[in-house]
């Protein structure tokens, strides 16, 4: 082989590369055009809740200047744009009659990116749920959330699915559902007890599969999943003891969502955990969430590292000690691997067909030097190696199709409002001027090589 024709740590030539955002975080228009209300615009209206008392009121202005990141998009060079859907922003009242200026708003982003020849994958729910339904019935504490979204999802494949073709029903359910319901942590930042918790956490589980199913009948050509977070387990050391141990432990400690949906059903050790506080399961409820899915995203951040161990389950997870690297925040240790070990196990314990990287980034203490840049090499470290985790796992035969990075620009983190940036584009708050850095510089470089430079 011509050696110049050959890379260790090159990608396929239809490796798909994109990058991330999520409405919340990066719209504003929090109440332009008829948009309703969210959880997350009632959240963060409480003082105390989000560093700053920010809000999400304008973040990045996106709504009025998608133009403008549609070319920022179009300039990294990526294939492939992944946003969420605003539900409240089509339905104010999270069901019944639509607000047209919502489905127009995105009418003209969708149709901005593919003039620019970037295709959409669309995530239908990233945690913004219409207030209105949290006010009516509890929200996600409810059933009734299934089906209301269910009819969302069915107003989304209708209006949209003649030019979008890749869904993500949910994104990252424990962020739906134990930080909002149970730790208080993210909207609508209730503090429930063990019992409601676990049944929020099956709430939501239906409603994805409800989704899929309203997908799969508006958009037969779709292309459907959900991207989740699952706890990154990796074996401290790469022999088959601490290997089949870190197996174990992936299959059991993401029992209360990936498992449930790629199983059919709950673990028995999940039930046997919870005991009493078990959620309630009805008939045909498993066949509902166990929809078959045509891929998988992960969003993969931070490692949980295990070893094998003389117990009940085989396996223990290890503390990070206090010296441990971490990027700039407080939960984001530095464990690259993580994308090779998520491929290699859901691979093994569900042959999942196909898997994208759904969101993979850090947040770093970026400034603008004197001459205007932002020399981020930290962020270029963080992805270099991330990507070569993920060459490691296609060499291997698992089945990695695609990385979408997070994110696109810096914006509203959540509970860190503005404080923690994640952007390869950094964002004036002030003037929302966007500013390349040097990482943006860095990913389009790969692109344009397709391989880890």
């Amino acid at each position: 082989m011509n050696p110049s024709s050959y890379h260790p740590d090159a990608f396929p030539a239809n490796f798909t590369w994109g990058v991330s955002t999520a409405a919340f975080q990066i719209e504003g228009g929090a109440s332009a055009d008829g948009k309703g209300p969210s959880t997350w615009d009632t959240f963060c209206q409480e003082p105390g809740r989000i560093q700053n008392d920010a809000t999400g009121k304008v973040a990045c202005d996106h709504y009025h200047r998608y133009q403008e990141d549609i070319d920022i998009i179009q300039n990294l060079g990526v294939g492939a744009y992944r946003f969420s859907l605003s539900w409240s922003r089509m339905f104010p009242e999270g069901r019944g009659a639509p607000n047209q200026a919502g489905f127009d708003f995105y009418d003209r982003l969708i149709d901005g990116l593919l003039a620019k020849g970037i295709t959409p994958w669309v995530t239908l729910f990233h945690w913004d749920t219409p207030d209105a339904l949290q006010k009516t019935f509890g929200g996600w504490a409810s059933r009734e959330i299934a089906d209301c979204f269910a009819d969302y999802a069915t107003a989304v494949g209708k209006h949209f699915g003649d030019r979008v073709k890749n869904f993500f029903t949910t994104n990252e359910f424990n962020n739906i559902t134990d930080r909002g319901y149970y730790l208080g942590q993210f909207a609508p930042g209730l503090n429930c007890d063990i019992a409601t918790r676990n049944q929020t956490r099956h709430n939501a589980l239906l409603a994805h599969g409800k989704g899929v199913q309203a997908l799969r009948a508006t958009v037969p050509d779709a292309r459907i999943g959900l991207a989740e977070d699952p706890v990154s387990c990796v074996p401290i050391m790469d022999t088959p003891e601490h290997v089949e141990a870190a197996r174990k432990a992936y299959r059991l400690v993401n029992a209360r969502f990936l498992t449930a949906v790629l199983e059919g059903g709950y673990p028995e050790e999940y039930l046997e955990d919870e005991g009493a506080n078990a959620p309630e399961i009805r008939e045909g409820d498993f066949d509902i969430i166990s929809s078959p899915i045509d891929l998988l995203g992960i969003n993969a951040y931070t490692p949980t590292h295990i070893r094998a161990a003389d117990n009940e389950r085989g396996f223990e997870q290890l503390p990070k000690p206090a010296a441990y690297p971490r990027m700039d925040i407080d939960w984001l240790y530095l464990e690259p691997d993580i994308l090779y070990w998520g491929c290699r196990f859901l691979k093994e314990l569900w042959n999942v067909p196909e898997l994208y990287v759904s969101e993979n980034g850090c947040p770093c203490a970026d400034s603008l030097n004197a001459q205007g840049e932002v020399l981020d090499t930290d962020r270029i470290m963080y992805l270099r190696h991330h990507l070569r985790s993920a060459t490691r796992a296609i060499s291997e035969g698992y089945p990695l199709k695609g990385y979408f990075q997070w994110s696109l620009m810096d914006n509203f983190e959540w509970a860190n409002g503005y404080n923690a940036r994640f952007g390869l584009y950094y964002v004036n708050y002030e003037t929302l001027e966007r500013i390349e850095k040097l990482s943006a510089k860095y990913y389009r470089q790969v692109i344009q090589a397709n391989r880890v430079l």
